[in-house]
């Protein structure tokens, strides 16, 4: 690898299926995903490894280590001697990535994104061998700064924690001409927007409930999930159904349009690590109004980025909302909002990575020579 200069390989691992049909849902999809494929110009290579119901957890990091190591290997066998192994999502991947690291000697830093220390380091096995893998000297990137003491307070090694936090691609998610996609999709009211899986912790069901006390707002549900039939039920229920539209999930470029169509995301998630969401939003100019758990904080510090929930509830995202003055939510707020997402693009995140990885392979080779 010359200065400055950096080559990258993926290798994504896949739990193994035997069935590509499509009544057996993300299982299929899993299956249906190719051995290896290329995007943006980089390869990707796609190993199976075995997922056990129940127990599999505890094994995922050695099946998927255990799977990836071939691909390693075949990657020297076409002349690609890698550096350094970067992964993403400390448990399994960060565990699994530490293992291949001690077996062809290379330096791991692993990145820890939110659920994987809020919620399975918490478990004791997990948290174990996340513990045995940041002992043997690998770097952790956390892309919040809350992270970080949720790390420590899980009595993890410290030492080589990194906070770079998420970014957003300036250039995809941007304001454009927001009347004509407003007329386009029909809205005629204020909008507000929730993105994600449609799962209880992201929350959905507390912008369905407030949106009862507010009459002259609508909401849009983009994604799916377990829970889109509940929600459907819910807004039935509270009276709104009529006012909550449920979109499905939508590429990059669709979602670009609806942040921009939107006045406000709605972020009431129980968790999060720093959502790529909020900091999407932003970028378009749309206001945030977000609960205030984890790296969302960081980031919606109130104006011009949004506001706030008090408390994790339809009520706290009523108060927010009627917060907001008509000045935040016209152009002049939007502007600022875009202003203000800038500081946020990726290139800083990837200097930090770049900068870190230079340093651990600098360590790497004192320590051969000593």
């Amino acid at each position: 690898m010359e200065s400055g200069e950096v080559e990258a390989r993926v290798i994504a691992p896949v739990p193994w299926f035997f069935s590509t049909h499509k009544r057996f849902g993300r299982y299929a999809e899993m299956a249906r995903v190719p051995a290896r494929e290329i995007r943006y110009g980089i390869t990707i290579d796609h190993p199976r490894f075995l997922v056990i119901p129940k127990v599999g957890m505890m094994l995922s990091p050695h099946s998927m280590a255990r799977a990836a190591t071939p691909a390693l290997v075949q990657l020297r066998e076409e002349g690609f001697d890698f550096d350094l192994i970067d992964a993403h999502y400390a448990y399994p991947d960060g565990v699994a990535a530490s293992a291949l690291g001690r077996r062809f000697d290379r330096p791991v830093v692993m990145t820890a994104r939110g659920s994987d220390i809020t919620l399975i380091a918490a478990m004791k096995g997990p948290q174990r061998q996340i513990h045995r893998a940041l002992e043997h000297g690998e770097a952790m990137i956390t892309v919040s700064r809350s992270l970080v003491s949720k790390i420590t307070s899980l009595g993890l090694n410290p030492s080589r924690l990194v906070p770079l936090r998420n970014g957003v691609d300036l250039t995809r998610f941007k304001p454009l001409d927001r009347t004509a996609i407003r007329k386009d999709l029909g809205v005629k009211s204020f909008l507000w927007l929730t993105v994600g899986h449609l799962v209880e912790l992201k929350g959905v069901h507390i912008a369905v409930e407030a949106l009862a006390s507010v009459d002259n707002a609508e909401l849009m549900v983009v994604g799916d999930g377990p829970e889109g039939g509940a929600l459907s039920r819910l807004a039935t229920e509270m009276g709104v159904a009529d006012r909550v539209h449920f979109v499905g999930p939508k590429s990059h470029e669709e979602l670009t349009r609806y942040y921009n169509a939107a006045d406000a995301l709605i972020l009431a998630s129980s968790r999060e690590g720093m959502p790529n969401v909020m900091l999407e939003a932003l970028a378009c100019g749309t206001a945030v109004i977000g609960n205030a758990v984890d790296g969302i904080p960081e980031v919606i510090i109130g104006r011009p980025a949004g506001r706030l929930m008090k408390t994790r509830d339809a009520a706290s995202v009523t108060a927010a909302w009627r917060s907001l003055g008509s000045d935040e939510l016209g152009a002049e707020g939007r502007a600022e909002r875009r202003a203000y997402a800038e500081q946020f693009s990726w290139q800083a995140t990837t200097n930090g990575q770049i900068a870190l990885f230079n340093d651990m392979l600098s360590s790497a080779a004192l320590d051969q020579t000593n």
